[in-house]
């Protein structure tokens, strides 16, 4: 995935956006052949492509231009609410409706469409997060583990990350991060990331010999996960209060 990598955010350009002022993260690549732009994911920055040609200004103004189109998407963030009985929250990609009775047993149990979980109201919506963490752990280091083996590579160590600019990461030891969220997408959107992450063990560039090899150990369409990530993937920054 793409790794934004940040400056001081005092240093970087700003934008007003439906009332809020929001840093502008230019992006040169030298396989770039037009300037690209979209929010992040919790809204908290404006990214852009650029050509290594291009000025600054250049893509500053292409931001001034689509203000519009970025308020939009700013004010179509999610907002900050407590989770509570009756609310709604995404699991492997279903949507359960929360159903809180303190009677219950304190850990969620996703049933027929509800999410079952008791324990005190106060503290539901930080329970419900270290449940999704905990979810999140266990399936990813399934996945991972699978796709090492397909790809003929060690296991290496597995991190959460609770990152707004990327969904996962290979770092030069091989150790591997992944966006803990995930784990409310669907099942495939998941572990094509997963699967991304592990092909860099092979590969560790954006080469056409590791998109080929992507290929080869994921087993559904990365198209099509990719695609989901980029018009949902906001979705899944619901804010835990």
């Amino acid at each position: 995935m793409l790794d934004w990598l940040r400056r001081d955010p005092t240093e970087e350009p700003m934008i007003e956006l439906a009332g809020r002022q929001v840093p502008v993260v230019i992006r040169r690549l030298a396989q770039a052949r037009r300037m690209t732009m979209r929010l992040a994911p919790d809204g908290s920055e404006v990214r852009i492509s650029v050509p290594r040609w291009t000025r600054s200004e250049d893509a500053l103004e292409f931001a001034r231009s689509k203000r519009s189109w970025l308020a939009i998407q700013i004010e179509a963030l999610p907002e900050a609410r407590m989770l509570s009985d009756g609310a709604m929250l995404d699991f492997r990609g279903h949507r359960f409706t929360i159903r809180h009775d303190s009677a219950l047993p304190r850990r969620p149990v996703p049933d027929d469409g509800f999410l079952l979980v008791g324990g005190p109201a106060s503290s539901l919506s930080a329970r419900l997060k270290r449940w999704l963490e905990g979810e999140a752990r266990n399936v990813l280091a399934v996945d991972l583990a699978e796709y090492c083996e397909r790809a003929g590579q060690q296991t290496p160590s597995l991190s959460l990350s609770s990152a707004t600019r990327r969904w996962g990461s290979c770092a030069a030891d091989g150790s591997i991060r992944i966006n803990w969220r995930l784990i409310m997408a669907p099942d495939p959107v998941r572990r094509s990331v997963v699967a991304h992450e592990v092909a860099h063990l092979v590969h560790f560039d954006h080469s056409p010999a590791f998109h080929d090899f992507l290929g080869e150990i994921f087993e559904g369409s990365v198209p099509s996960a990719n695609r989901w990530l980029k018009e949902n993937g906001r979705s899944l920054y619901v804010p835990f209060g």
